[in-house]
């Protein structure tokens, strides 16, 4: 409790977040972010009940509260920038333009699904949609995320590598390795640091010496800046300013996003490492959603009965994609070592 009340968490930065939002936007640009939004919340509300059923086993772990980040940086990417991120990566997939229908059946390990029902929740990829991964190991996206902004760099492509990480994955040492690589080389990577505050269930401030994620790329005279995450829109123009530096040739940007998750780290996480009242309060006043849907209000651009028939047509959506995955069958056992190893020799001369 003393946690709580004396660290400058939860509510408190919540509301030290709470600078003056965005409202450069349009009513079509609007009611996509909202309908994306709404979109990611309602899948991932889906998933947690069909964890809950059994029918999602190992680890998984929501987006629900963050939804802003994965819609606003994808509003800012151009055709062919890559996305790769950590295990919480269900929105960013959704954000990407990913089939709701592939997705859910990956986490109920379908054939039907993304990675071939192989890779669960935790392993999803999709090329074709720019999407590189989440992946498991806390921090290994960081550098196979450099890696990708290499390869953009080395074809002069014009291309961009958003790679998401998170307020404990910060810490990591290859973090580090791949800041200094990217801005040696003035590859076209933008680090996006999701602080959601807690990591896996420990106060920024307990575990990190410098709390201005921001800043960590200082010594590698990398650019930074802080975004209120819950704010779809000053995500989206932070993201544009960030990937205009990086696709110019000015090498690397980081953008820190303040954002907040309502769930555990997990499902297997009860969360009793803050204050239900905490949660309340952000969800009361910061939540990203309800943020657009004010803008909507205020310029009349969409009222109650046109919020409810988004809401309609995202929940159908939803409930197909988890039918969908209900019904799809599972991998055959001959299928277990394919798409395992690839042969490098293929299309070499002999």
């Amino acid at each position: 409790m003393a946690r709580v009340q004396t660290g400058p968490t939860g509510q408190r930065k919540a509301k030290a977040a709470a600078a003056p939002r965005v409202e450069a936007a349009g009513k079509d640009e609007l009611l996509k972010y909202y309908r994306d939004m709404l979109q990611i919340r309602r899948f991932e509300e889906r998933a947690g009940q069909l964890y809950g059923m059994g029918l999602i086993g190992g680890f998984c772990h929501l987006y629900i509260g963050q939804e802003a980040i994965a819609v606003g940086v994808q509003a800012a990417q151009r055709p062919g920038d890559q996305v790769i991120t950590g295990y919480r990566e269900h929105g960013h997939m959704l954000a990407c333009g990913m089939d709701p229908k592939e997705v859910m059946a990956e986490l109920t390990g379908r054939a039907s699904g993304s990675s071939h029902g192989k890779g669960g929740s935790m392993h999803m990829f999709s090329t074709k949609a720019g999407f590189y991964g989440g992946h498991g190991i806390v921090g290994a996206q960081v550098s196979l995320g450099t890696g990708l902004a290499l390869a953009n760099r080395y074809r002069d492509d014009g291309k961009v590598a958003f790679t998401y990480f998170g307020d404990g994955a910060a810490n990591q040492g290859q973090v580090y390795e791949s800041f200094n690589m990217a801005e040696l080389w003035r590859l076209p990577v933008v680090y996006v640091i999701e602080n959601n505050q807690y990591a896996m269930g420990t106060a920024i401030e307990r575990s990190s010496a410098e709390t201005r994620l921001h800043m960590r790329g200082a010594s590698f005279k990398i650019p930074g800046e802080e975004v209120d995450g819950m704010d779809v829109l000053a995500v989206k123009a932070a993201a544009e300013k960030a990937a205009a530096h990086a696709r110019t040739g000015k090498g690397p940007y980081i953008l820190e996003m303040k954002t907040y998750r309502y769930r555990g780290h997990s499902m297997s996480d009860p969360a009793k490492y803050r204050t239900r009242e905490e949660v309340d309060e952000v969800k009361k006043t910061r939540d990203p959603i309800e943020h657009v849907e004010e803008l909507l209000a205020r310029h009349g651009w969409a009222d109650e009965a046109a919020l409810k028939a988004i809401d309609a047509e995202v929940k159908r959506i939803v409930a197909d994609a988890a039918e969908f995955a209900r019904t799809s069958p599972e991998p055959d056992p001959s299928e277990l070592y394919t798409d395992v190893y690839t042969d490098a020799s293929a299309g070499l001369p002999a």
